[in-house]
């Protein structure tokens, strides 16, 4: 099986590793340019598929090179991976803000319209923390901002419901259906990768994107903000401490960076 969001890294990995051998005065940066151009060029002919609603990403090809055409959050972990053109990407995140994907705790794993749903199934269906995280960088890196904001709230109502200790994944039931989140029974709890969602988060609704090497510091806050006012403090850029604060509006009220960083603020883009 060949799943969608690996492709979409491996072409990340590849535009990465260029950049770090030009930076490094090394050869082959070309090379991997021409290798993840060619690779977005196949996955643009093979993972694309598309019902009623319009193309989309498939999950997967299956061992025989076919579409695995369920409709699945894999598809939010290529957003941010640069593998989407603009047209692409606006089709992605269409799909991951519609009911069917984001009116649960969260983003679910499964689109509630598919065959193979369910509310309590471990991949199909349910919703795990550190994946609705992955596409709410996704969304907030390419201006859905308010989509982000709506998948954050989600998970911040679930988080109540476990004192705030995320668990692994669990139930992807609509919200309006159920007042708090249904527990996956064999969950881990805690666990690491769904702590750090919360730092995911914080940078999605801070839209911080600290450049170094160019002596920059990009801020893109998500506008209003579902948990209010937002102070960062305690980060370390370029060796040197780094504090921002965001008011509830989404505005960037103060920056206290390193000297010589050149701080941009940029206006929140509306979906």
């Amino acid at each position: 099986m060949a799943l969608a969001e690996v492709q979409g890294y491996a072409y990340e990995a590849a535009l990465a590793g260029a950049a770090l051998l030009d930076a490094f005065g090394l050869p082959d940066g070309e090379h991997w340019r021409t290798f993840a151009a060619d690779l977005a060029d196949r996955f643009r002919a093979r993972f694309w598929v598309a019902d009623q609603h319009g193309p989309y990403p498939a999950m997967a090809l299956d061992g025989s090179g076919r579409p695995v055409d369920a409709v699945a959050s894999n598809m939010g972990h290529l957003l941010a991976t640069g593998i989407l053109d603009a047209d692409e990407t606006a089709a992605v995140a269409a799909r991951l803000a519609a009911p069917d994907m984001s009116d649960a705790y969260g983003l679910r794993t499964m689109s509630s319209r598919s065959g193979g749903y369910g509310p309590l199934r471990y991949h199909c269906g349910t919703v795990w923390p550190h994946d609705t995280a992955i596409a709410v960088t996704g969304l907030a890196r390419t201006g859905h901002a308010e989509a982000a904001a709506r998948l954050i709230e989600g998970v911040l109502d679930a988080a109540s419901a476990f004192d705030h200790r995320l668990p692994e994944l669990w139930g992807g039931d609509a919200r309006a259906d159920t007042p708090a989140p249904v527990p996956y029974p064999a969950a881990c709890r805690p666990q690491a990768w769904s702590a750090a969602s919360a730092i995911a988060f914080i940078t999605a609704l801070t839209g911080l994107d600290p450049d170094v090497p160019a002596g920059r510091l990009h801020l893109r806050p998500t506008g209003h903000l579902p948990v209010g006012a937002l102070t960062v403090a305690g980060l370390t850029v370029a060796g040197e401490r780094l504090a921002v604060t965001v008011g509830s509006d989404g505005r960037i009220a103060s920056v206290s960076a390193p000297a010589g960083l050149i701080v941009e603020e940029h206006p929140a883009s509306r979906d």
